[in-house]
């Protein structure tokens, strides 16, 4: 061979590699430019079913429009960021563009809500298997900062990082219509169980952030403390100058009458103690208090709690033993708003009525008695519009009710008198109607003439929880027998309630188990008074009264508390409820400190 033959086949071999290589450039690049224009929002929403249905959904959402300004599109949800997995999403695909051109099944909003129940799961189920991998690609676990979550995302994060939980379990509907109740309880306890595979150690950084946390909390506790310090030495300031002010002006009268009329200034000086708040001899100036922010519950009972469809907590709380104060104790007042307003678990709003009441608490002990302080602000009167006159409970403008229990009781320890309010009971979603009650066998044990009161699962046989395949839910009627309720009862499983009427001015005390028993216990004694808009209202018990139904108070030991007020002549369950807190003698544990005078 000539050596321009063989100049001549080199410049056309390397004229066909570089051919080549410009047509593979080409192919790559064209193929990867198609790739990424099919994962443009434009590309996504140019079909009618994209841009009508899901598109219009997702506009309204934070992944759309927030305060950074960064914007999810549809790929960085639906498309892995991996080649491979890329690939293979876009593959299955074209699955899609079946259901586009030729069958046309979601070619109609109609059409395409029938399936979304099942669109919606093909999506959880990848996502679930993937360890919620696209959600990912923007929210990286191990770079979370505790310190700007709510403490109920902080303390659900830190449950997903130990048992293996993944961001699809709790985050769904959170871009589309949240089609996740339609589930059956079966298929929703399969899909958000948690997955040991998933297990990752808690990051440095999240520890220190919940540590930093804790130490900003402590901070502004203390601030708080201080403050509430100097406002309690100023109350007290002002009360002695009260009380010598009443001093001298009895001292003037009794100069003035020459002694004559000295019992009703001394009647006058006493009556101004009493209107001061403390009726029973506690200066109460010296006692720490607590603010607890009561909310409005609505429908919210025990099968409620316990139920995913209808509380994303439900396993936390049920599996976890997380306490319902854990997540929500600093947002009482934004879940009393959603209930108030009908948003959740309330069929029936009454407009106007507020969604929670600011209260401060004080306890306080001698060596016989126990001693509780409340004090709030009234409210303007708010007529309810499906009760003629627009008041529940005319004779009262005001009751208050305090249950305490111990651990014995199941669920007291996370969710205190949660645990008494069911499903079928009065005002209650799956209450039966009185001619059911009248003729059932319980009617014959219980008083049911008002309807189902409070009761524990201690005294049924079976509560109906999930409420599956059209059962009601609670278990009014599933009843055990006398003897066994007895038995309970020794056993110490039962709520120890208190209660005290405004207008009536009459005390209860009794305790709940199988049904809400209003007497029965020890002497309990209340003093209530309205100073100006804000209510104080006192109550005195013995620590051991000895009688059945009542908790008997000892130190070293932890109760479980909670109350409840009924404002604005408001009755059942149109009332204002604290969360479960701990109460304790001289015990610095305890939410709720019972302190030695």
């Amino acid at each position: 061979m000539t050596e321009t033959k063989r100049n001549t086949k080199k410049r056309t071999g390397i004229g066909a590699a570089f051919f080549f290589f410009l047509i593979g450039i080409l192919f790559w690049g064209g193929f990867n430019w198609g790739m990424e224009r099919t994962n443009t929002l434009e590309f996504c929403i140019s079909c009618h079913e994209m841009k009508d249905n899901v598109y219009k959904e997702y506009t309204p959402t934070i992944h759309y429009s927030n305060r950074t300004g960064v914007r999810a599109t549809c790929a960085d949800c639906h498309v892995p960021k991996e080649w491979i997995h890329k690939v293979v999403r876009k593959i299955q695909a074209t699955r899609e563009l079946y259901h586009h051109y030729i069958t046309g099944d979601v070619d109609t909003p109609e059409k395409f809500d029938a399936k979304r129940l099942q669109l919606a799961m093909n999506v959880w189920k990848t996502m679930k298997e993937t360890d919620s991998r696209e959600c990912r690609n923007c929210h990286n676990f191990e770079s979370m900062n505790p310190k700007f979550q709510q403490p109920r995302a902080r303390k659900q994060h830190l449950n997903a990082f130990e048992t293996g939980q993944t961001c699809i379990d709790c985050h769904k509907g959170i871009a589309h219509k949240n089609v996740r109740k339609q589930l059956s309880d079966e298929e929703l306890e399969a899909l958000e169980m948690p997955n040991t595979k998933f297990i990752r150690e808690v990051p440095e950084m999240y520890k220190q952030g919940l540590k930093e946390v804790e130490a900003m909390e402590a901070e502004q506790a203390a601030k708080e403390k201080a403050e509430k310090e100097k406002a309690r030495e100023a109350a007290k300031a002002a009360k002695e100058a009260e009380k010598k002010r009443i001093e001298a002006a009895v001292a003037a009268a009794l100069a003035a009458q020459g002694g004559a009329g000295a019992p009703a200034a001394g009647a006058a000086a006493s009556a101004a103690a009493t209107s001061s708040g403390d009726a029973f001899g506690v200066d109460w100036s010296a006692v720490p208090d607590r603010e607890i922010t009561i909310f409005y519950p609505g429908q919210t009972s025990i099968e409620w709690v316990l139920n995913g469809r209808d509380h994303g907590g439900a396993r936390p709380f049920d599996k976890g033993g997380d306490r319902c104060t854990t997540c929500h104790d600093k947002e009482t007042a934004d879940m009393g708003v959603k209930m108030v307003t009908g948003e959740k678990a309330e069929p029936t709003p009454i407009p106007g009525k507020r969604a929670s009441i600011p209260v401060k608490v004080q306890a306080a002990h001698d060596q016989e008695n126990f001693y509780l302080r409340f004090e709030w602000e009234d409210t303007e009167h708010v007529a309810v519009p499906f009760v003629e006159g627009g008041k529940m409970d005319p004779e009262n403008p005001m009751k208050i009710a305090i249950m305490l229990t111990t651990d014995a009781v199941e669920y007291a320890d996370r969710a205190g008198c949660w645990g008494a309010c069911h499903h079928d009971a009065r005002t209650m979603p799956h209450a039966p109607d009185q001619a059911t009650l009248d003729a059932s066998e319980a009617a014959k044990v219980l008083d049911l003439k008002q309807g189902v009161t409070k009761y524990l699962k201690e005294s049924r046989t079976k509560i109906e929880v999930k409420g599956r395949r059209g059962k009601k839910r609670g278990g009014w009627d599933k009843l055990k027998s006398p003897e066994e309720i007895q038995a309970e009862l020794e056993a110490g499983h039962f709520m120890d309630l208190m209660r005290y009427s405004s207008g009536s001015k009459k005390t209860e005390n009794g305790y709940v188990l199988e049904q809400r028993h209003m007497s029965g216990g020890g002497q309990f004694d209340a003093n209530a008074t309205k100073e100006g808009n804000t209510w104080v209202v006192e109550m005195k018990r013995k620590l051991n009264t000895g009688k059945p139904g009542d908790i008997a108070l000892e130190p070293g030991k932890l109760y479980d508390f909670s109350f409840a007020i009924h404002d604005d002549y408001s009755n059942a369950r149109f009332h204002h409820v604290s969360l479960g807190y701990k109460l304790g003698l001289d015990n610095d544990e305890a939410e709720i400190n019972v302190v030695g005078k």
